[in-house]
């Protein structure tokens, strides 16, 4: 997810406040009643004033007298003489309350070792690989090495000291925007046919100029060559940004893969239009082709199992249970965390407690019939990329947590989960870079990838 501080002529967020509905009269003195009568519907839930920039302080004070006084330069009325000083102060305390909840993000420090404390235990975070630029995927090998996507294209080899093998064969991908190669994922059953899958950004000239869309190729991995290359999937249609690729890729364990794909930026085109492959989660055979009691086998591929998604970059299946958790990004504020059921809409754009990047309201529905909630939303936005499930003994207090990285805030995010809820959360390693994956290794170790350097770790308990 790009993060955009407003510009000036974004109003509402880099002056102060401004009200609508000046006709109204005047609203009951609970401040959430005034803010959702007079304010949301223009500027959305006031948890997203947590994610703005002020350039007239945010102090009680100052954000009384910017309600009070206006800035009619700007077309922000005065409020003094239509609203109560009660009323007035309750607002700019809503506000302050909402701002004061990213407080918890501010890392300021880098770390300075490579220990850390968690709420349970004391964790060391052990170098797997270094001089990456932008790790992506990791697939765990049966011989012990860790196969890794870079989004520059490459693909490497890692053995237990460190060591790099480059591998050749790969997909030709548009390293460009958040594009390149995504993410890599195993075969059920690598140990005898030796299939590995890569999602990346797919591209192709065009008179309108150079396309692009999220593609997945199948490949045999022997040593450190790839061959028998063949695309077994390719999102529709090709678009012209560079961005929400989605891309993350599960198998369960009837063999059946899952693939994420973003809507490109196009949401008022692609994630409700199931003619569409953008802004859906896909379900497929393992070479590429629908499953027939997939819900939507009469629309593009056949191969949608789910829709109404923005930029999903969090995958996984529950091995036990079958559940599958998927995670994605909002605009500004309104990340998810969602269980992926068989025909759901998720609802973007038509719901959502994200506002634009310029500030303006997307939506006032945060609820629709026929629409599902999510399990957790984050406001402010952590951009969520990497999903795990921690099981097996190593960390015996996080066992059926989730993990998710943060790319926006540099950290990993452990969520305990209690029927199906996050009931509490815990930042893990801050300011540690921008943790892109994070990945249950068949030893049990969780491994996490940061980016810019590129770096891979282990999680050890100390």
């Amino acid at each position: 997810m790009i993060f955009r501080y407003l510009t000036i002529a974004s109003v509402l967020t880099v002056t102060g406040l401004s009200f609508s509905n000046l006709s109204q009269p005047t609203p009951p003195e609970s401040p959430e009643t005034t803010f959702k009568t007079l304010c949301s519907s223009c500027h959305g839930d006031v948890q997203a004033f947590v994610d703005r920039k002020w350039k007239h302080g945010t102090s009680k004070d100052e954000l009384i007298a910017s309600i009070s006084k206006g800035y009619a330069d700007f077309g922000m009325p005065a409020w003094e003489g239509t609203l109560k000083p009660a009323q007035i102060e309750g607002i700019a305390q809503l506000i302050q309350t909402s701002i004061e909840k990213g407080n918890r993000y501010s890392f300021n420090n880098k770390p300075k070792s490579n220990i850390f404390k968690t709420e349970a235990f004391t964790a060391r975070l052990d170098t797997v690989a270094s001089g990456l630029d932008n790790p992506w995927g990791m697939g765990f090998l049966p011989d012990g090495n860790l196969l890794v996507t870079d989004r520059n294209g490459k693909i490497y080899l890692v053995d237990s000291k460190q060591h790099k093998t480059e591998v050749s064969g790969g997909p030709e991908v548009l390293a460009q925007g958040q594009g390149g190669l995504l993410d890599v994922t195993l075969h059920p059953n690598f140990a005898k046919n030796h299939w590995v899958y890569f999602s990346y950004s797919a591209f192709k000239d065009a008179p309108e100029g150079k396309l692009s869309t999220t593609a997945v190729m199948r490949a045999k991995l022997e040593g450190n060559q790839l061959s028998d290359q063949k695309i077994i999937f390719e999102a529709l249609p090709y678009s012209k940004t560079r961005h929400h690729y989605g891309s993350r890729m599960a198998f369960d364990k009837n063999g059946y893969l899952f693939v994420t794909v973003g809507e490109r930026g196009s949401e008022k085109t692609n994630p409700q239009n199931l003619d569409s492959d953008l802004g859906k989660i896909h379900r497929m055979k393992d070479d590429g082709s629908p499953i027939n009691d997939n819900p939507f086998k009469d629309k593009t591929k056949g191969t949608i199992y789910s829709w109404g998604h923005r930029n999903p970059q969090g995958l996984l299946i529950d091995p036990a249970t079958g559940t599958i958790w998927e995670t994605e990004h909002g605009p500004r504020g309104g990340d998810e965390l969602n269980m992926v059921r068989k025909g759901a809409n998720y609802g973007w754009p038509v719901i959502s407690y994200g506002i634009n990047y310029d500030g303006k309201v997307i939506t006032d529905l945060k609820a629709k019939d026929g629409m599902e909630q999510a399990q957790h939303y984050w406001v402010p936005s952590i951009a969520p990329s990497g999903l795990a499930l921690v099981t097996g003994n190593r960390y015996s207090a996080w066992k059926g947590n989730l993990l998710i990285g943060s790319l926006r805030f540099r950290y990993l995010n452990r969520c305990v989960i209690k029927n199906n809820k996050v009931v509490k959360e815990e930042i893990l390693f801050p300011n540690i870079g921008r943790v892109r994956n994070v990945s249950i290794g068949p030893d049990g170790y969780a491994y996490i990838a940061v980016e810019d350097p590129g770096y891979i770790y282990r999680i050890a308990v100390q």
